[in-house]
C-alpha cells in the first residue's frame, strides 16, 4: 500500500513539474484572472459602477459577535413542578483574522481573541448580478446563564443553581449560506457594499431575489451533563435545517465621493424547517433517591465528585419534526469609505432561528458586527 502511495505521489509531482515547465499552470491562472476581470465590468454602466484597477484584496477584519441559544421546558419531579430556561448566552466575543480575494472571490478566517472559544470560516463569490456567501461558525461554552424556577429549591438558593460551570461544554456549530440575484445589476452593486470588489460611483437601488440555507447543531449530550439533559426533558442534542427564499430591495447611497451607505431588507419564506431531536434517559431520578443527594452535611466539592462520577445518560433514539411554512426577515446595513487603494468598512447582520420539541421550545439568535481595513494590490 505504501509503495502504491509513493508511485501516485511521484506521478503527481512529475505532472506538476511538467505543467510548470510548459507554463500550463500560469497560463491557466492568467486566463482565469482575465475572465474574472472581464466579468467585473461586463454589462454594468460605468457611470454607476467601476472595477478597481488593482484586483487583489487583502483585508484585516475584526469581528464582534454573540450567539444566544435559549430553551424552555416544563415538568414535575415527585409532584413538584419546575420550569427550566437554560440560556447559552455568550459574551460578545472578539475575532481577528484575514480575508484574501480576487475580484470578489475569496476566503477568510478569523479566530477568537476574547470571549467564548470559537472561529469563523467564510467563503465569498460575488459578481455583477449575483453573489453567494458561506459562513461557518463553531464555538463552545461552559458557563451558560441558567435560569431555573422550581419548587424543589428555595428561592434564596436559586442564585447558586444559576451560576453553574458545565463539566463538558455545550458545543454549537452553524453553517449559513445565502445568495442573491440583482434585477438592476447594471447600476447597483452589492459587492461594492459588502466585499468592496467593486466601486459604486453614483446612488442606485435594485430589486433582488435571494435564498438562505441554515444548518445548526447544538450538542451537550454527555454523562457529566446528565443533570442538564434531565432538566431539558431528555433532550440532549438538536440538529436544525432551514431553507428560505425571498424578494427584497437594496439601495446604495453615495452622498460624497468615496463614501457608500447600503441598506437591504428582504422578507423571506421558510419552506424547509426540519428539526431532529436526540433523546436520552438519565439516572438522575435514581440518584435523587439516594440519601447522599439531599445530605446537608456534604459540602459542594464532595457532592459534585459523588454526583458526576455516578450520573450517566443512555441514548433513547431520535425523532424528526417538520414545521410548516413560516415568514422571516433578513436585514443588513453597510458603511464603506474608499480612499485611493485603501478602504474601511463596517456592516452588521442578524439571524433568528426557532425550533420546538414536545414541551421544549427554543431559539437561536446569531448576530455580528464586522469591521474591515483593506488594501487593493
Amino acid at each position: 500500500m505504501h509503495r502504491v502511495r509513493y508511485i501516485i505521489l511521484f506521478l503527481a509531482v512529475s505532472f506538476c513539474e511538467q505543467m510548470l515547465a510548459q507554463g500550463g499552470v500560469m497560463s491557466f491562472l492568467k486566463k482565469v484572472g482575465t475572465k474574472l476581470d472581464s466579468m467585473a465590468i461586463k454589462g454594468v454602466d460605468r457611470n454607476y459602477i467601476d472595477a478597481p484597477e488593482h484586483p487583489w484584496q487583502v483585508i484585516l477584519r475584526g469581528n464582534i459577535s454573540q450567539t444566544i441559544v435559549s430553551m424552555s421546558t416544563e415538568g414535575s419531579i415527585a409532584g413538584a413542578s419546575y420550569s427550566a430556561k437554560p440560556h447559552l448566552k455568550t459574551t460578545p466575543s472578539q475575532y481577528v483574522g484575514l480575508w484574501v480575494g480576487y475580484r470578489g472571490y475569496g476566503i477568510g478566517y478569523t479566530v477568537n481573541v476574547a470571549g467564548d472559544k470559537g472561529s469563523y470560516l467564510t467563503f465569498g463569490a460575488t459578481g455583477g448580478s449575483y453573489g453567494v456567501n458561506v459562513r461557518i461558525h463553531t464555538f463552545e461554552n461552559s458557563n451558560p446563564n441558567f435560569n431555573l424556577n422550581t419548587e424543589l429549591v428555595a428561592q434564596e438558593a436559586l442564585a447558586t443553581w444559576n451560576d453553574i460551570h458545565l463539566q463538558d461544554p455545550i458545543r454549537v456549530k452553524t453553517f449559513m449560506a445565502d445568495g442573491y440575484y440583482l434585477f438592476n445589476g447594471k447600476k447597483f452593486s452589492y459587492s461594492a457594499a459588502y466585499d468592496q470588489s467593486a466601486i459604486q460611483k453614483r446612488s442606485a437601488g435594485s430589486l433582488m431575489a435571494g435564498f438562505m440555507y441554515n444548518y445548526t447543531r447544538i450538542d451537550y449530550a454527555s454523562d457529566v451533563n446528565g443533570d442538564l439533559v434531565f432538566l431539558m426533558g431528555g433532550l440532549g442534542k438538536v440538529k436544525l435545517w432551514q431553507g428560505s427564499v425571498g424578494v427584497g430591495y437594496a439601495y446604495n447611497w453615495v452622498p460624497v465621493r468615496g463614501l457608500l451607505v447600503n441598506v437591504m431588507a428582504m422578507p423571506m419564506l421558510t419552506f424547509v424547517n426540519k428539526l431532529k431531536a436526540y433523546g436520552y434517559a438519565t439516572n438522575v431520578p435514581q440518584l435523587m433517591e439516594d440519601p447522599y443527594f439531599f445530605d446537608p452535611t456534604v459540602n459542594n466539592e464532595e457532592w459534585d465528585r459523588w454526583f458526576y462520577s455516578n450520573v450517566h445518560i443512555t441514548p433513547m433514539g431520535e425523532q424528526t419534526f417538520n414545521s410548516g411554512l413560516s415568514l422571516g426577515f433578513d436585514a443588513r446595513m453597510s458603511l464603506t469609505y474608499n480612499f485611493e487603494r485603501f478602504y474601511l468598512n463596517a456592516y452588521g447582520q442578524f439571524n433568528n432561528i426557532r425550533y420546538h420539541h414536545n414541551s421544549t421550545t427554543g431559539y437561536l439568535n446569531d448576530w455580528f458586527i464586522k469591521t474591515s481595513f483593506g488594501i487593493r494590490l
